[in-house]
């Protein structure tokens, strides 16, 4: 299973990688493999400013539909729109053309309570 080092994670299955006052989000390689093959992603909440925790969309898989959990609070300034066309690559790329969302995080002292790769790592091999 693959965890990037380099990321962060939220018990919620979500990844997040920071860069500046940016954090793009997606659901991780072993949220993928739960869900099963996405046959849509749906985030509404572009331009919306959101609190830690809020649902910020949802992904659709053949059996099952699961919201998707704000990692940190800001504004959702980008979709990853080819989604629209192409959901699967959630299931093919996660960690790369499958990402979510792009968010302009307000609250940099949450950043210290995502979990590292290895924290993540322990939940899901509980």
């Amino acid at each position: 299973m693959n965890i990037p080092s380099e990321l962060k994670y939220t018990k919620d299955h979500e990844w997040i990688k920071i860069e500046g006052d940016i954090a793009t989000v997606g659901i991780t390689d072993f949220a993928q493999g739960e869900l099963g093959d996405i046959v849509y992603v749906e985030v509404d909440t572009l331009d919306e400013t959101l609190e830690i925790e809020e649902v910020f969309g949802t992904v659709e898989a053949v059996k099952t539909v699961s919201d998707l959990f704000l990692p940190l609070s800001g504004e959702i300034v980008e979709f990853n729109e080819s989604l629209e066309d192409e959901p699967e690559k959630v299931n093919t790329d996660p960690y790369g053309d499958g990402w979510m969302i792009k968010l302009k995080f307000s609250d940099e002292s949450q950043i210290d309570n995502l979990l590292s790769a290895d924290d993540y790592k322990a939940i899901i091999s509980g």
